[in-house]
């Protein structure tokens, strides 16, 4: 209970800024938290301080944060501080709870249901007005519509706003998309539901026009606290200033030198603004990095205090408590295969020194070069999973395993281990004691089930009592929180997903121009939010940072890509081959261009996957080749495969061989542009896969292929 914990104790373990922050008194309170330096820890013991000193209740606290992960790990550490009844959610799940609990004393009857997705009401509203997009362009005008919501534009002043941010949306002009938004909203209405960006405005509408809403409010919460601060967009202000009202006891915490999602409406200028705003306010800054080594702390202090706005901005430079760890070290490569190839390497080398993989993470600028290392990764034999897909209590096996572990729970009579009795129970949702032979989305479901599997383990080994009621209970919990159990693997991700994140070893792959700073980041702002972007890669690092770049897209062509500029100023860290105002002969070179992020051809959902990307296919989709042909492939590869005694994704992985039969190449050359498809493939089987599809069965090809050898024709005898 919280009458266990003293303030005191509450203070025990913090740095002097920590504790500064813990015990400032309630006001208005501007915390600068660098990467790393422990913000999370921070507020968390001002929130449980104040309750342990009687200053506040924790009922009347909100903290709302921009994940729900977040928001799930701040209830967490609250609880461990022995305080209950705060408020930790996200801005979304906040309005959405008050927009339910008011809108039957505003508006009368039950709240509207909200969308889950913009795509099939903008296409809708498109077909109205007869403009024809496809399914990329959608997503992206419904992401523009998203915009225009978060900084307060209705359809009727969008083009004005639009104008003045120099937006260009997709495919149509600005009186087109100012159009294509009303109609969006007229189909809205019709169908009786409302979107994401709703839930804020309909509760800004309420709170600011019923008076009597407003204090009912205000009286449940009088201290708020509110992390990421420099994510906030115009909208999420103007909520917060409604719930606020005119009280000041307000605890906001971000990074200016973390603001890296301007493009969705996010400004840093709330939080830079807030001494301004609230005269008398209290900044505090937290500079000591406990995360990451002395070594990655310089480069990263170098990187972003190069910037021309890291000063203006407040940037915070940290001061490193770490151990010494091994320098930064940058590495070009002559192809982008050549670089995922060595980077693969590298890891394999790590993983078999008992680094585990689970600690280890690939960075990249955009999800369309995840592909390579995935398949790299594959070769070289090393789990992985990708990060920015589905929530892992979200994925489909995961809700099936929950659904049987559930029903299950009902008959445990506790004859079993409980690891063993969920390992049993599974089973029915495909999981199997021996992981798959292939990657991709197949190894990632087998080792999303593994994780249950391994947290039914660990609940048995603290609570050795436990059964599976409790496992269930503790599986709900942690969905409620987004706190997902690890995973297994080398993780993958985009600089944008890994934020908020941190591992052991990070390669940061692709630092060249043209990705870092990505070719359509035009104009200063845009160009320094690459270099914030680079500075979030470089901080998820603890100990050891490998950055790589490849001067050239395929193998053998011109090597026409330079190292990223943002490295230049820290050439005496990574050595001369960070400086980029050189380029080799004389020749300007100029930026690559970068792949378009793929779409399923069924739904229009991106794919994240190699294996999907391969397929041109999302897993919900059903496959379009001929089962018939499918299975006659299968075949002959476990032949084959048996006949080499290697592994089966040895001679062609699932997702190969899937897009081998939907696409039926008739020659070798159209079976050579198949991702996975090489040329020594080709050699030792094309022939085969060729007559594979056109009618031949495995077992013609095999025993061809062994009267051949028996009679010495081709053979070594």
């Amino acid at each position: 209970m919280s009458a266990e914990i003293t303030p005191d104790e509450v203070l025990a373990a913090l740095d002097p800024e920590q504790r500064e922050v813990a015990s400032a008194p309630p006001g208005p309170l501007c915390v600068l938290a660098g990467a790393g330096t422990g913000k999370t820890r921070a507020i968390t013991h001002r929130i449980a301080y104040a309750v342990h000193s009687g200053v506040v209740q924790p009922q009347r606290v909100l903290a709302v944060t921009f994940t729900a992960r977040a928001a799930g790990e701040m209830r967490t550490r609250l609880r461990g501080l022995g305080v209950q009844g705060v408020q930790a959610r996200t801005f979304h799940a906040a309005a959405l709870r008050q927009l339910h609990f008011f809108w039957p004393q505003a508006i009368g009857g039950a709240a509207p249901e909200v969308m889950s997705h913009k795509a099939q009401a903008v296409a809708e509203a498109a077909g109205r007005l007869r403009m024809q997009f496809d399914r990329t362009t959608i997503r992206d005008l419904a992401a523009e519509i998203e915009w225009s919501k978060v900084n307060l534009l209705t359809p009727q002043s969008y083009a004005a706003g639009a104008r003045a941010a120099r937006r260009e949306p997709p495919g149509v002009d600005l009186t087109g998309m100012a159009r294509l938004y009303e109609a969006y909203e007229e189909v809205k209405e019709r169908r009786g539901v409302i979107d994401f960006e709703d839930v804020l405005l309909l509760t800004v509408g309420i709170l600011d026009e019923r008076d009597d809403i407003a204090r009912t409010v205000r009286g449940q919460y009088r201290h708020f606290v509110v992390d990421e601060y420099q994510d906030v967009n115009a909208l999420q202000q103007r909520l917060l200033d409604l719930w606020l009202g005119e009280r000041d006891d307000l605890t906001v915490v971000g990074d200016p030198a973390q603001t890296i999602y301007s493009f969705t409406g996010a400004s840093p200028k709330h939080l830079v603004g807030f001494p301004q705003r609230f005269r008398g306010a209290r900044v505090v800054r937290l500079v000591r990095n406990y995360r990451s080594s002395p070594q990655i702390v310089a480069l990263a202090n170098t990187v972003v205090a190069s910037g021309v706005a890291a000063a203006r901005d407040g940037a915070v430079r940290l001061t490193a408590q770490g151990e010494p760890g091994p320098d930064p070290v940058l590495t070009a490569h002559p192809d982008d295969q050549a670089e995922a190839a060595g980077v693969a390497a590298q890891v394999r080398r790590l993983v078999d020194r008992g680094h585990p993989a689970s600690e280890i993470a690939v960075l990249f600028r955009t999800n369309a070069q995840s592909e390579a290392f995935e398949a790299a990764l594959t070769d070289a034999g090393v789990t992985y999973l990708v990060r920015g897909g589905e929530r892992f209590f979200a994925r489909k096996e995961v809700r099936d395993a929950i659904l049987l572990l559930r029903g299950a729970a009902r008959s445990d009579d506790g004859d079993k281990p409980l690891g063993h009795l969920v390992r049993d129970v599974i089973t029915g949702a495909g999981w199997s004691p021996e992981p798959p032979s292939s990657g991709g989305a197949t190894r990632e479901r087998w080792e999303s089930l593994t994780a249950l599997a391994t947290l039914a383990d660990d609940l048995a080994a603290a609570v050795p009592q436990a059964r599976l009621p409790e496992l269930v209970a503790e599986l709900d919990r942690r969905a409620a929180e987004q706190h997902a159990p690890a995973v297994q693997g080398v993780t993958l991700a985009s600089l944008h997903a890994a934020k908020g994140l941190e591992w052991d070893t990070v390669f940061l792959v692709g630092a060249s121009d043209g990705l870092i700073p990505i070719s359509m980041a035009e104009g200063p702002d845009a160009v320094e939010e690459e270099r914030r972007l680079l500075y979030v890669g470089l901080t998820r690092a603890r100990r050891q940072l490998f950055l790589s770049w490849s001067g050239a897209r395929t193998p053998g062509a011109r090597a026409t890509r330079r190292v990223s500029r943002f490295l230049a100023p820290a050439a005496g860290i990574l050595g001369q081959g960070a400086r980029s105002d050189a380029p080799a002969g004389g020749v300007r070179r100029s930026a690559p261009k970068v792949a378009r992020i793929a779409h399923c051809r069924g739904c229009g959902a991106e794919l994240v996957t190699a294996a999907q990307r391969k397929t041109g296919r999302c897993d919900e989709c059903p496959p379009s080749y001929d089962e018939a042909t499918f299975e006659r492939l299968r075949a002959w590869r476990l032949a084959v495969a048996r006949e080499a005694s290697v592994p089966a994704y040895v001679v062609f992985t699932d997702a190969t061989l899937t897009a081998i039969a939907e696409s039926e190449p008739s020659d070798q050359a159209a079976l050579a542009t198949i991702s996975g498809v090489g040329a020594r493939k080709i050699e030792q089987y094309g022939a085969d896969v060729l007559a594979i599809l056109g009618g031949s069965e495995p077992h013609e090809l095999l025993e061809s292929r062994s009267a051949t050898r028996n009679s010495g024709v081709g053979g070594d005898a």
